[in-house]
């Protein structure tokens, strides 16, 4: 078990701060994440800490709009989602995206900070071949996902990326987490 709680308000900062200095051509520059943008990937952290906050702070769950009966079918709801939400929040002003931001990170933080690390989470870290997963793992998880699109903004704008051991040892000690699932067929 890793606990990456005490990560999350400093990564937070840090994005905030980089998002704040941002020019508008910065906004508009293509990431590494498929099609989109600066301004897409913020809409995707911004609607993702939104959907965190409901789900678990308060427990407003709605139901797939199909079933899921797959690692695929999963995926397929996921992207979707994310394809909403990055439609919905894309069309907001940077310093709307900014501040609220600021604003979801916090409620994610505390919500983090609060939550038992053993006890079981709302979802599953499938790409970890888990079928069920403690709060810890979860939580990692987001981490992770926070790491990468920071970096995905980062990367875009020229910007150092954060690597120091800090930042990595966690994102490596969670990630390596997804290898024998990922090598699962390979001999």
């Amino acid at each position: 078990p890793l606990d990456t709680r005490k990560l999350f308000r400093p990564l937070l900062g840090e994005l905030v701060g980089l998002l704040e200095a941002l020019n508008a051509a910065d906004w508009e520059r293509q990431t590494l994440a498929g099609e989109w943008k600066v301004r897409d990937v913020a809409a995707h952290l911004l609607d993702g800490e939104l959907r965190r906050v409901a789900a678990s702070r308060d427990a407003h769950h709605l139901p797939p709009p199909f079933p899921i009966h797959s690692d695929q079918d999963l995926a397929r709801f996921i992207h979707d989602l994310n394809g909403l939400g990055v439609a919905h929040f894309g069309r907001l002003s940077h310093r709307i995206l900014i501040d609220l931001l600021r604003i979801t990170g916090a409620w994610t933080v505390d919500l983090f900070e609060h939550l038992p690390l053993h006890e079981r989470a709302p979802w599953a870290v499938s790409w970890a071949g888990e079928r069920e997963s403690e709060n810890w793992m979860d939580i990692g998880r987001d981490y992770t996902e926070r790491w990468h699109h920071q970096m995905q903004i980062r990367d875009a704008i020229g910007e150092p990326r954060l690597l120091v051991p800090h930042w990595m040892e966690p994102l490596l000690d969670i990630s390596v987490r997804a290898l024998p699932v990922a090598y699962a067929n390979h001999a």
